[in-house]
Parts: structure tokens; C-alpha cells; sequence
């Protein structure tokens, strides 16, 4: 070989790895930040990654995406969502409820923030209006919190005999007092007491679910939050483990053991922030983008568990189920 032909081979050679970076910086960047893993629920990952296929976006084709995750300590929310805006990418997805979505907005007033499922995004601060969101802030609301009572109802009609029930909510949430108000104002007016417990994380969980056992409490409403969701096989064990029937927010449950639920789809949350993130990076400003909020909600009943708890299902709740597991 000629000394020109080997020097213009190894210069080729090296130039390589140079051209497959700058490939893969021209991908759009955006990030991914979540109140709990940074590898997302399945229900999470499928619906964004569906949503943002709806759009034309595929990661590792035409989009990287950037995971970072707060484990549940939501102290280290602010810092994870600096570090994606130091990274510049392009949106920011939130994942687990409002407190990512918070973090990310006071992260960031340039940034398209996008979030998805979470409660009363007007309330909490996150948009002005569900109309005209304004700001850099855009997403779909999850009506999670607000259908506490229609669970709370749900659990009445499967433990009639039951005067004292329970409830787990996430002692970290944003507005978990005036969760826990709404919850014993319906558990009056449907004649029954009401014992809310905090909980913060895995252990506590356990220890929450032992205080009720203790306390003789059949019947257990357990809150719609990313916590107990993003532990949801322990949430089973434990009502596994104590016997105990519980109602939980969305149809993941049921079909992994539980007894009953109902709420919206949580993949279609995702599935529209996904959506979302594909128009905005299309050039769709999130100020113009109108908050999504769900229109179809799910009653979903496990007759197995049912039966292993030794309770009787009135067929009129039967009829009204959208899923029956038997």
C-alpha cells in the first residue's frame, strides 16, 4: 500500500466516530422527567412511545430522549430538571404526577414543558387556563384525585358490612391535605368513618397497610398517585398478604390481582403527551396547545380476588363493569 493511500485510509477511519456523534447531536434531544424511575412503568413508556410515533417520532431514529428519575424523593426533583435544561433539550415530558411537572416549569420558562395525568393542572399552578394554557406549559389532565369519591363509593358497595375504611395517600403529594378533607367529607355522606394514612415511600407503605390491619379496617381506597402506582406489586402483596379489599385508580391493578378499580386510561395520558411532544417539535407552540382532559373512564373488577376474599359482588356493579377478570 502507498504511504498517500494509508494516510487518507486511517484519516477516513478516524473521522468516523466524529461523523456518527455529530449524527446522533442533529437528533432532536428532549427529556424525560419522573417523580419515580427514570425507566418509566410500562404504561407510561408504551403510551409516549405510541404517541410520539402518531406523530413521526421514533428514539434512536429521528429522537433521543434524555431519562432522568427522582426515585420517588421529590427533594431531587429541582436539580434533575436543571440538569435537563442544561443539557438544552428540546421539551421536557413529566411522568408521575404534578410534582415533576412543577419542577419542570420552575426550571424553566423557555423550554416546552409537557406533562401527562395529572389532577387539576389550573389548580395546582401548572397552567392558567384548560382553554389556553399560556406559557411554555401544556399536557393532559388526568382526573385522579377527583374520582376519590366515586372510589370511595366503589369500595362502600363491595364492604357493606364494613363501618371503618381506609385510606392510603402520599404524604409528599402537593394539596394532600385538602386530598385527605374531600375524602372524609365523602366517606360522611356515605355514612362510613374514615382512617387516611400518609405514606411515603416503599417501607412506609408496608408499615401503612400493618396499621390498618391493626385497626380490624377491611376496606382500603388506595390514592391515585405515582407512589403507590410506580410500587404497585408491593400495594398488591399487602392487600394480598392482610386479606384486605382495596379499590385503586386505574385498571393495572385489576388485571395484575387487585380487586377493583376506576379511573381513566393511563396509557392514553401518555399516549397524548407523546402526541403532544411530536407537535411541539414539529413547531406548535404548548401555549396554544388546550389541556386534554379524559372523557372515558374505566370499572374493572377482579371476580378471582373477589372470591379469595370471600365477597359477594352485587350484579349490579357486575353490569356496570367495563372489565370483568374472572
Amino acid at each position: 500500500m502507498r504511504r498517500r493511500d494509508f494516510i487518507r485510509l486511517i484519516g477516513g477511519s478516524a473521522a468516523w466516530p466524529l461523523v456518527a456523534r455529530a449524527q446522533q447531536t442533529s437528533l432532536p434531544l428532549i427529556g424525560v422527567l419522573s417523580s419515580g424511575p427514570a425507566q418509566l412503568r410500562e404504561d407510561q413508556s408504551q403510551g409516549l412511545r405510541r404517541g410520539l410515533k402518531e406523530a413521526g417520532f421514533s428514539e434512536g431514529e429521528n429522537l433521543a430522549i434524555l431519562y432522568r428519575g427522582a426515585d420517588g424523593d421529590y427533594d431531587r426533583l429541582p436539580d434533575l430538571a436543571a440538569e435537563l435544561v442544561s443539557r438544552s433539550v428540546a421539551v421536557i415530558a413529566t411522568a408521575g404526577g404534578p410534582a415533576a411537572a412543577l419542577a419542570a416549569k420552575a426550571a424553566t420558562n423557555a423550554i416546552p414543558v409537557v406533562f401527562a395525568a395529572v389532577s387539576d393542572p389550573v389548580k395546582s399552578g401548572l397552567v392558567a387556563s384548560l382553554n389556553r394554557p399560556g406559557g411554555n406549559v401544556t399536557g393532559n389532565a388526568g382526573l385522579t384525585i377527583e374520582l376519590d369519591a366515586k372510589r370511595l363509593e366503589l369500595l362502600c358497595e363491595l364492604t357493606p358490612a364494613e363501618r371503618l375504611i381506609g385510606a392510603l395517600v402520599n404524604a409528599r403529594r402537593p394539596g394532600v391535605e385538602a386530598e385527605e378533607q374531600e375524602l372524609l367529607a365523602a366517606a360522611k355522606i356515605a355514612g362510613r368513618e374514615l382512617l387516611t394514612i400518609r405514606a411515603d415511600d416503599g417501607p412506609s407503605i408496608e408499615t401503612a397497610f400493618a396499621t390498618l390491619a391493626g385497626r380490624n379496617i377491611r376496606g382500603v381506597l388506595v390514592g391515585a398517585d405515582a407512589l403507590f402506582n410506580d410500587n404497585r406489586r408491593r400495594v398488591l402483596s399487602l392487600a394480598s398478604r392482610y386479606a384486605m379489599p382495596a379499590v385503586y385508580p386505574w385498571r393495572e391493578y385489576v388485571t395484575a390481582g387487585g380487586l377493583a378499580s376506576y379511573g381513566p386510561d393511563l396509557l392514553e395520558g401518555y399516549r397524548l403527551s407523546g402526541l403532544y411532544v411530536g407537535r411541539i417539535l414539529k413547531g406548535e407552540k404548548p401555549a396554544d396547545l388546550p389541556i386534554v382532559q379524559p372523557t372515558k373512564f374505566e370499572l374493572a373488577i377482579n371476580l378471582r380476588t373477589a372470591k379469595a376474599l370471600g365477597l359477594a359482588v352485587p350484579p349490579t356493579l357486575l353490569a356496570r363493569a367495563d372489565e370483568v377478570v374472572e
